[in-house]
């Protein structure tokens, strides 16, 4: 009986994996330990936008670790090509919010 061959997943590049966890893992912590810097000039929250942001540190961190999921959609959500946007998308929600 012999098993049947896995499917090659693709290989994850190591400075793209260091990249990711660059960016996602500080915005994780100041999201996680101080959220109130994430607020606008009127004191309130984009939560549309902040729910992308969250998406982005979560691809950002599964991607970093070097996990690679199998379902071709998972691969796409939690890849660099959405990821890295989105937390891009953070840091200016940051400075915006921190510049007034």
């Amino acid at each position: 009986m012999t098993m049947p061959s896995a499917e090659a997943l693709p290989r994850v590049h190591p400075l793209g994996r260091t990249l990711s966890l660059l960016l996602a893992a500080p915005l994780a912590l100041l999201l996680l330990i101080h959220p109130g810097l994430m607020l606008d000039a009127s004191g309130h929250y984009s939560h549309p936008l902040l729910m992308g942001v969250m998406l982005g540190v979560s691809a950002g961190l599964v991607h970093g670790v070097g996990f690679v999921p199998r379902l071709w959609l998972w691969r796409l959500v939690f890849g660099p090509l959405v990821g890295w946007p989105l937390l891009g998308l953070g840091y200016a929600l940051l400075i915006r919010a921190q510049l007034g």
